[in-house]
């Protein structure tokens, strides 16, 4: 069967403190988001709310010959954005002072999340606040290093995924698990009492990027191929960059 085609595109933060790339941002924005950025009292800040808004607006225009001044958005009830009026794109977006991503696709719901691996240590901390007990016991069965890189993936893994279905934190973490090293590498266990929604299918893998970990899920029925796009700075032309083959994993 053919592949789908995923998209995920990066920008950097950091390269926003240059006037000139600024000046190539502010005008893309709606003057709503204009306004919101304008209030933010942190240099860091503002470089990762422009950036990040422009980054989804410039990479959807990639797709669709819409300027990217001229999208607009709708929130649903949990804040997950999408494309109005629809257009038969779905995207989704990640952000952190240093990198932002986007994910797009056409027509399949997709959800990303990017968490720098410093993070590590401060979220194999957190316990039965977000793991499962199932995901708690592989986790204590590890040393330390790979107890940190495992509650990484695990993490990135719950926020695409809660992400995707586009319900937010309404999905409690620590009922949903990805479990790993039986035979289909990385499984996804959903607690009784949030598994009823309509019989789905979602493939997720990760990967790392930036000094990122990067989680990636869609809802397709054949494991997608992915392009991996940057635009540094993203005033400047995007490059796709050469990616090493993904494993993807599918929801039973």
């Amino acid at each position: 069967m053919q592949e789908e085609p995923l998209y995920l595109w990066c920008a950097y933060p950091e390269d926003a403190s240059t006037e000139a790339v600024v000046q190539w941002c502010a005008p893309k924005l709606s003057e709503d988001e204009r306004a919101r950025w304008q209030t933010l009292r942190f240099d860091r800040l503002r470089r990762e709310y422009l950036t990040t808004r422009a980054l989804a607006r410039t990479s959807l225009s990639k797709y669709r010959p819409v300027a990217p001044e001229a999208w607009r958005f709708h929130l649903n009830t949990y804040g997950k954005p999408s494309v109005y009026p629809d257009c038969g794109l779905r995207f989704n977006l990640s952000n952190s002072p240093v990198l932002v991503v986007c994910l797009i696709a056409q027509g399949a719901e997709v959800g990303v999340d990017a968490e720098p691996y410093e993070r590590a240590a401060k979220i194999a901390e957190l316990g039965p606040q977000v793991f499962s007990p199932d995901e708690i016991n592989q986790l204590e069965a590890l040393h330390s290093a790979e107890r940190f890189d495992r509650a990484l993936s695990v993490w990135t893994l719950k926020e695409a995924y809660i992400k995707a279905r586009g319900e937010g934190l309404t999905l409690p973490l620590n009922k949903i698990s990805f479990l790993f090293g039986d035979a289909d590498g990385i499984r996804l266990q959903l607690s009784p009492c949030i598994s009823a929604e309509p019989r789905r299918t979602w493939r997720f893998c990760l990967l790392d990027h930036g000094n990122h970990r990067i989680a990636l899920m869609a809802e397709l029925a054949n494991d997608p191929k992915l392009q991996l796009w940057e635009a540094r700075p993203i005033s400047a032309p995007p490059i796709r960059l050469p990616l090493a083959e993904q494993r993807w994993f599918q929801s039973s």
